[in-house]
């Protein structure tokens, strides 16, 4: 049974999962279910399985889910049934569905699910996004079409021009609701919506319910119904995260340890917070001799589409991404996402790590954090209201204590210790660093045929705590969290 509850928009909550066990209990067009056939799927996901019911009597709906829980699938095949149920010629100039998408990398993500769930039927998609030239866009669009899938700022340009017409659109959908309200479309979102015909199915997905998306939900959408297969902002059960204390200077050099030390991490985003980051970050990978490139917005949609191809393909071990840019990346066997850098925007930390552990697979999420991001990770905790354990040993751990209340660094004199391990081969000679201490040339602890030990031991005694609240690590026999090493698949 599902349980209903009335909610802010007087519509309703799903709070339970429907008990459907198989794609042929939804009621789909025949031709859908053997699309899904040929692709293995035999099982709606939680969201799927709630959803669809809902949408194929025609319901407006805001569904929140995590990333990788199958949301593209939840509204494209009801809306694939819908256009088949109602066939009528697509407008000139127009569409009858229409899927607004944060990135491009997204857009091209959701009309390859619709051609792969529509493939046996006869029905016209097409994408309209920046970073391509226009004359193409225009002139498919000069036919109409049954599905376009747009990014909002090129579809307002297209619009300006008389190119494209909403209004004879019958099915409205944002993906990705909260991610476009953090990139700033919100201006956007609203023109678009302004030339929308009144009578339409509108549907929000979003992966968090901050509230301006539910405020925004609450003025666009009629009588929807929510539905959550998850507390909102809970990160996947099957990640494992960690945080690992480091200085700012030593997170490329720790980055490139773990790579190298792990060979469990096969296929890995890693995310920055700027372009030149990424660059700079996907670079000295190279030149470590790691498979590593480099996608943001700043690249041509040729390259992006080159790096998203090497990673799927695994030719590209590392992927080295902005937040913005990694929006679409939906690659099977993504083992670890590392937080080279931490988000200032706590939701984005819950997209990040929704590139791993998909499709039921495990995954890990590694996360570097500085002096300077400690707040951020104290807003993240709160956000997914757990505490991330730590990683304690680790030969690049800052022991400047976190301080609860105090995100900047500890007076002078609780720095590094004196002696600490050596760095791996490359860095040449002592820094000194602005808190005091300076890198030793003691060697590093070897454990069992001489390999570093994960989780045991020290590496030289940590100052004292001189009054601040030092931050734990959850209990367990070694007292610290260690880094386990997955095997893929796992």
């Amino acid at each position: 049974m599902i349980r209903l509850n009335r909610s802010q928009w007087s519509g309703v909550v799903v709070t339970e999962s429907i008990s459907l066990t198989n794609f042929t209990d939804l009621g789909l067009n025949a031709l859908i279910l053997k699309a899904l056939a040929a692709e293995g799927y035999e099982t709606p996901t939680p969201i799927q399985a709630q959803s669809i019911p809902h949408l194929l009597q025609g319901r407006d709906l805001l569904g929140v889910a995590q990333t990788g829980t199958g949301k593209t699938a939840a509204f494209a095949l009801p809306i694939l049934h819908r256009l088949m149920a109602d066939r009528r010629t697509a407008p000139r100039r127009g569409c009858r569905v229409l899927v607004l998408s944060p990135t491009r990398e997204l857009a091209s993500q959701i009309a390859e699910s619709f051609r792969v769930y529509g493939r046996h039927l006869p029905l016209t998609r097409t994408t309209v996004f920046g970073g391509v030239g226009m004359g193409p866009q225009i002139r498919t669009m000069a036919q109409g079409v049954d599905i376009l899938v747009a990014t909002p700022g090129r579809l307002l340009d297209l619009m300006s021009q008389g190119a494209i017409r909403l209004n004879e659109l019958d099915v409205f959908v944002l993906d990705e609701a909260d991610q476009m309200l953090d990139m700033g479309f919100i201006h956007a979102i609203r023109k678009i919506v302004a030339t929308l015909p009144a009578k339409r199915q509108s549907l929000f997905f979003s992966a968090t319910m901050p509230t301006d998306i539910s405020d925004l939900a609450g003025r666009l959408l009629t009588d929807p119904v929510r539905v959550e297969v998850a507390p909102v902002a809970t990160t996947a059960e099957r990640i494992d995260q960690r945080v690992m204390f480091v200085e700012k200077d030593d997170k490329r050099s720790l980055l490139t340890e773990i790579l190298r030390d792990d060979e469990s991490i096969r296929r890995v985003l890693v995310f920055t917070r700027t372009k030149h980051g990424a660059d700079r970050v996907a670079k000295q990978l190279t030149q470590a001799g790691i498979n590593a490139d480099a996608i943001h917005g700043n690249k041509s949609q040729s390259q992006r589409e080159r790096a998203l191809l090497g990673f799927r393909n695994g030719k590209v071990r590392v992927l080295v991404a902005t937040d913005i840019a990694a929006r679409g990346i939906d690659v099977d066997g993504v083992t670890h996402v590392i937080n080279f850098e931490l988000p200032n925007v706590p939701e984005s930390y819950v997209h990040r790590i929704g590139r791993t552990a998909r499709a039921g697979a495990d995954g890990m999420a590694i996360s570097f954090c500085d002096v300077e991001e400690r707040a951020y990770l104290r807003d993240i905790e709160k956000l997914i209201r757990q505490p991330v354990p730590v990683v304690q040993e680790h030969a690049y751990r800052s022991t400047i204590p976190f301080r609860q209340g105090n995100a900047g660094p500890a007076p002078r004199g609780q720095g590094r210790p004196q002696q600490r391990s050596a760095r791996p081969q490359g860095h040449q000679g002592q820094r000194p660093h602005g808190h005091g201490g300076h890198h030793g040339q003691g060697q590093r602890p070897q454990g069992q045929n001489g390999q570093r030990p994960h989780g045991h031991g020290h590496q030289g005694q940590r100052p004292a705590q001189q009054g601040a609240d030092r931050r734990s690590a959850p209990a367990n026999d070694a007292g610290s969290a260690p880094m386990r090493r997955r095997p893929v698949g796992r």
